[in-house]
């Protein structure tokens, strides 16, 4: 079977999409005629039927929802792989770190310092994202590096460098009697009927069951949390943007949480080879970090 051209994935995706040739076609910009024996040149070319047609439009059969999946993680590779092609030619081009906004901020103040004071160190452009989108950036090549957190984000394909280990905390409103506590316990934690725990989407973009808001930026987090409205268990270190409303408490049992630097296997950059030898060597580099309660009033 002849290798499938980025042509033909892109035409699928669209029609597969629409559920509609004609829409597809106009997504597209082509006709319809050569659209509709792209795609059944395609199914010959497969072996299989990738999709249901009918007057009033078309349905993916399974065979189709496999190469949707398929298509659209390799017109991904293929463009993220043109995007590093072309980073990779400008030797002015700075480093892009993607993290979390407002997470470990002291120790990304420590690694960008530790990567300056190296001689000839590249400069160094940190791109702020929501919570879970780290993975995306490298993986699409609008980043080179990341900070991210196991066990919580997708590490899959990546190479990483540990930093530090920290305990978790749970960020309640101020006002609320589980504010004045010292410390807490998951089970504390996880059955507060007045103060649901938010619901982040998991790494396939759906949400688990639960009663308390589905949240998927920290601006929506913050306030719902200074409303009074949830609670949330979180990396101390991601307590960065508290708010005065927000009381953050130790969870004792919670599991720990390490934070790695992580790129692309099999990366040759030398500008990430110089970021990942600054880590290795900064003070403290993997020490544990206490938590404590912060925010009570005394």
């Amino acid at each position: 079977m002849d290798d499938l051209e980025t042509r033909e994935l892109r035409y699928f995706i669209a029609v597969a999409e629409e559920l509609h040739f004609g829409r597809a076609a106009g997504r597209l910009g082509i006709a319809q005629p050569p659209l509709s024996r792209a795609i059944r040149l395609l199914e010959h070319r497969l072996g299989v039927r990738l999709l249901d047609r009918d007057r009033r439009g078309a349905a993916l059969t399974d065979a189709g929802g496999v190469l949707l999946h398929e298509a659209r993680v390799a017109l991904d590779a293929v463009e993220a792989a043109a995007r590093r092609t072309r980073r990779a030619g400008d030797p002015k081009r700075p480093l892009v770190l993607v993290t979390k906004a407002g997470a470990s901020h002291a120790l990304l103040r420590q690694l960008l310092d530790a990567l300056a004071s190296e001689p000839g160190a590249p400069p160094v452009e940190v791109l702020l994202c929501e919570v879970g989108e780290q993975a995306r950036r490298l993986r699409d090549g609008h980043a080179d590096v990341a900070l991210m957190h196991r066990p919580y984000d997708d590490l899959a394909g990546f190479d990483t460098e540990d930093l530090f280990v920290e305990g978790q905390i749970a960020l309640l409103p101020a006002g609320h009697p589980l504010a004045s506590r010292d410390q807490l316990t998951s089970a504390e934690v996880g059955d507060v009927p007045d103060l649901p725990i938010a619901r982040w989407p998991r790494l396939d973009g759906s949400y688990p069951d639960g009663p308390g808001p589905e949240v998927h930026t920290q601006a929506q987090l913050a306030q719902l949390v200074a409303l009074g409205r949830t609670l949330l268990v979180i990396p101390a270190s991601s307590r960065a943007w508290q708010w005065p409303d927000h009381v953050a408490v130790p969870v004792t049992d919670a599991p720990d949480v390490t934070t790695v630097l992580a790129w692309p296997h099999g990366s040759r950059s030398p500008a990430v080879a110089a970021l990942v030898r600054a880590a290795a060597g900064m003070p403290g580099h993997m020490a544990a970090v206490p938590v404590h309660n912060t925010g009570r009033s005394a």
